[in-house]
């Protein structure tokens, strides 16, 4: 079984790239984030028509989530049903091939002295309150998505330049720990010890061709989930030519 989780950056504008790229790899199911359009926006049948079925939270121009899948999905969830006042599209939930699925975007926070700073760790606490809530750790459960932090240095093209920024902050990655804390592993770094790989490579300049990017997509699973995983690995490929999304696929195999 194969899960993958991609940031598309806009359903919309990638739409024949992600036919493509689920006619290739095929994942049994799929997390996206970004998606950038309202529900009655999405191609729910171009991804029915390619196998899936498809649960969908969109906003419009902002965020949106979905998880695709080739079996039913069931028990979905969309938001945290904690602040009715919050209204972005961050978070969808289903139960699907024998396990819970939480597909995530983080807030990115811009900076450390914006106030989504001190927003978006919020909100890693409020989704570290809602896995509490709903989910067990001895459970088969899978947290993905674009975490927009990296987990350490080993994440980080140059931890030098990016000391303190956005994404690499200690606070960040307290709040990432502290959601891990829950009873996930991260299956890529399981399988790649201090392999420096990274997902997002920054459009401006040439980033991607110096492989200056940052490891901030993740698929975390709780130990029975995590168990059964035989490799995972980040998708260069999908990043690559013209109008590719900035992030590329992360897909986890279990057996």
């Amino acid at each position: 079984m194969k899960l993958a989780t991609w940031n598309i950056n806009s359903i919309r504008a990638r739409e024949a790239r992600l036919v493509g790229w689920l006619e290739r790899e095929r994942p049994d199911v799929l997390c996206l984030q970004e998606t950038k359009v309202e529900d009655p926006g999405f191609p729910l049948q171009t991804l029915r028509s390619a196998g899936y079925e498809v649960a969908i939270f969109g906003q419009r121009s902002y965020n949106g989530v979905a998880i695709a899948s080739t079996q039913p999905l069931t028990d979905v969830v969309r938001g945290f049903g904690d602040d009715p006042s919050d209204e972005e599209a961050r978070a969808i939930a289903a139960t699907t091939h024998g396990m819970r699925v939480v597909c995530v975007y983080v807030p990115n926070g811009q900076d450390l002295t914006s106030d989504r700073y001190p927003y978006k760790l919020a909100w890693f606490r409020r989704l570290r309150a809602y896995l509490e809530r709903t989910a067990a750790p001895d459970q088969p459960l899978a947290v993905c998505g674009d975490m927009n932090v990296t987990p350490d240095d080993r994440d980080v093209w140059s931890p030098e330049k990016w000391q303190n920024q956005i994404h690499c902050s200690p606070p960040e990655r307290a709040a990432l720990a502290e959601l891990a804390g829950f009873g996930l592993v991260d299956v890529f770094r399981r399988h790649h010890g201090d392999d420096k790989v990274y997902s997002w490579w920054d459009y401006r300049g040439v980033s991607f061709f110096k492989d200056q990017g940052l490891r901030i997509d993740l698929i975390y699973a709780t130990a029975p989930l995590a168990a059964r995983c035989t490799a995972c690995t980040i998708d260069r490929t999908a990043r690559k030519g013209q109008d590719a999304s900035d992030h590329a696929p992360v897909i986890a195999t279990f057996d």
